[in-house]
């Protein structure tokens, strides 16, 4: 098992959300996914999107005039806050962490499907690194990933091309147009692997 899957998100902070979420809508077509406020303490509100290639941004905000990111809003319009890594297993990354001298904070295990930590920008060459453990498709508009019940495939044919599309590890689901020379050929791969 690898200790880190891929790069899930960057995250976008933002002072206007509204007016960041439709740019993104609007110019690069983006699907909105899942969306929330983790409450009083954290005072922001936080919505991911995602691409057609299933590459994802989220976009972050806050709620009031508090919170963690008003030093950073205080500065600019927006920009990137942080880039979120998917790990299948949280503690071997504080294992893998300890054991490299890397510091970490904010260690969270607070939700059933969330778990986190934070490397601090000052550690990671500028950059604030989420890493965390999740699934990917419990963040992702249905419109974008397959039912959890049935196949996690599906084929469709479109004149002389065959269309594909399979569950993505990392959520979602993986597109891809194939001759029907190459549809059949892989067929045949998939008969002698079986």
């Amino acid at each position: 098992m690898e200790l880190f899957s891929r790069i899930d998100h960057v995250s976008l902070a933002v002072r206007e959300f509204e007016r960041a979420s439709d740019f993104f809508e609007r110019v690069f077509r983006v699907i909105p996914g899942a969306s929330g406020s983790p409450g009083e303490i954290w005072d922001f509100h936080w919505q991911v999107f995602s691409f057609g290639d299933l590459t994802r941004l989220e976009l972050i905000s806050q709620n009031g005039a508090g919170g963690f990111l008003k030093e950073f809003l205080s500065k600019r319009e927006g920009g990137v806050h942080h880039i979120t890594i998917e790990t299948p297993d949280i503690k071997k990354v504080q294992d893998h962490l300890d054991r490299n001298n890397v510091p970490y904070f904010g260690y969270s295990e607070e939700l059933d499907n969330w778990k986190e930590l934070f490397i601090h920008p000052r550690h990671a060459f500028g950059v604030l690194i989420q890493i965390a453990e999740f699934r990917a498709d419990d963040w992702l508009s249905e419109s974008v990933k397959f039912p959890e019940k049935g196949p996690r495939w599906s084929v469709e044919s479109n004149g002389d091309e065959v269309n594909l599309a399979i569950a993505h590890p990392g959520g979602g689901k993986a597109r891809i147009s194939l001759s029907k020379k190459e549809a059949k050929g892989l067929i045949r791969e998939l008969e002698r692997a079986i």
